[in-house]
């Protein structure tokens, strides 16, 4: 007898996931694909910020999600804590953004104008106050600004936790198997070919980070036009974990070079490069050292760390550098991909426009954010040319 299920996930990352607890939860049947060990490519390499800052110019675009996202995330936590009875190590200590050099004050003040007009919380304050708050802060550091509300998460903790909250919840997920193809009849999914197998559903949430342009429908022109809809790419980023010995942070520290994040179990994490690199999922000395060299501008006594570990993830860009989120023109088939460096972050607020869009219709403006942008930008490039 053939497999059936309401909604079928391909991707069992952090969004992935959190749509099948959010479906789940709701009663549907949903299966949950990945192609590796779930929750092991860009959600288990991330940094674990929670921060709707806007960090590159087309991160403005995002604000009105991501503070949403962030406003649902101790709810989300509770929920997912509750069910898997695991914790995610969610912490609410805000950040603070550092800006050095004569015109340190100049930036930050256009930099927190900004952010409030994004309705982000964000306060100037003077270097003095940041090291107030964080004395182990550089003393060549020109001024700050603090951000209250932003909190943070160890993510392989998270992915852990939501996939057992997932468990619990009956949702099917199948490990180490790869969708082939999505099965398409008359401008409607009826299923999905995964390892051979067939599966009946006429709902398909598409999670699958940078590698969701792979996936194809079986009918030619359908698998041309998916891959329209979804250009996503992999930008790899490069991490390091800290043991300090002389110094400590209580909250995330960043500048316009990297970030900071202190972590439970006394180790600081440190990131990230930005590198188009193709699926090259390694690390490099002169990644690491950049990284490591932004840490110590922050924070000199970090100078004597130990580096106790190093990695790297491959996050989903896209073109315009926004998520790939709602319904496309074939029927029963939902974008949730393209966080790029915002997966955590946009989890509860992903599952909660997933959750709308197989129900109803989100309540929030997601035009934006749209897979058939992609479709109208082909057309009009076409017609131009």
């Amino acid at each position: 007898m053939m497999k059936t299920c309401d909604v079928a996930i391909i991707g069992a990352g952090i969004i992935g996931a959190s749509c099948a607890n959010a479906l789940a939860e709701e009663g549907l049947r949903v299966v949950l694909f990945d192609r590796q060990t779930p929750g092991c490519e860009a959600s288990w390499a991330a940094g674990g910020m929670l921060s709707p800052a806007p960090y590159l110019p087309d991160d403005e675009q995002l604000a009105p999600l991501a503070n949403e996202s962030l406003r649902l995330y101790p709810e989300f936590v509770r929920a997912i804590e509750s069910a898997s009875q695991k914790r995610v190590n969610y912490r609410g200590s805000g950040a603070i953004e550092v800006f050095y050099g004569a015109e340190g004050a100049v930036e930050r003040d256009r930099y927190v104008a900004s952010c409030r007009a994004l309705k982000i919380e964000a306060e100037s304050i003077t270097a003095t106050e940041a090291r107030r708050l964080e004395p182990a802060i550089a003393s060549n550091v020109r001024a700050a600004s603090r951000f209250a509300s932003e909190g943070t998460v160890e993510p392989r903790a998270l992915m852990d936790a939501v996939l057992e909250s997932a468990r619990v919840r009956k949702v099917d997920i199948r490990a180490n198997c790869a969708v082939q193809s999505l099965v398409i009849e008359r401008e409607r999914c009826v299923g999905v070919i995964a390892e051979g197998e067939r599966i009946a559903t006429n709902r398909v949430v598409i999670a699958a980070g940078c590698y969701s342009q792979e996936i194809l429908a079986t009918d030619s022109e359908s698998g041309r036009r998916l891959a329209t809809l979804f250009p996503t790419r992999p930008v790899r980023g490069q991490m390091i974990a800290l043991l300090p010995r002389d110094a400590s942070l209580g909250q995330p520290l960043r500048s316009s070079r990297g970030y900071l994040v202190p972590r439970a179990n006394g180790w600081i994490v440190a990131g990230s490069t930005l590198e188009e690199a193709g699926f090259e999922k390694r690390t490099t000395a002169e990644g690491l050292r950049k990284i490591r060299s932004a840490a110590i501008e922050m924070v000199p006594g970090l100078a004597g760390a130990e580096i106790v570990e190093s990695w790297c993830g491959l996050r989903p860009g896209t073109p315009d550098g926004l998520p790939i989120l709602g319904p496309t023109d074939i029927e029963g088939v939902i974008a949730a991909t393209g966080h790029f460096r915002n997966g955590i972050l946009l989890a509860p607020v992903t599952a909660q426009l997933v959750k709308d869009w197989i129900g109803g219709e989100p309540q929030l403006p997601v035009a934006a954010y749209s897979p058939l942008r992609f479709a109208r930008a082909a057309v009009q490039s076409h017609s131009a040319s």
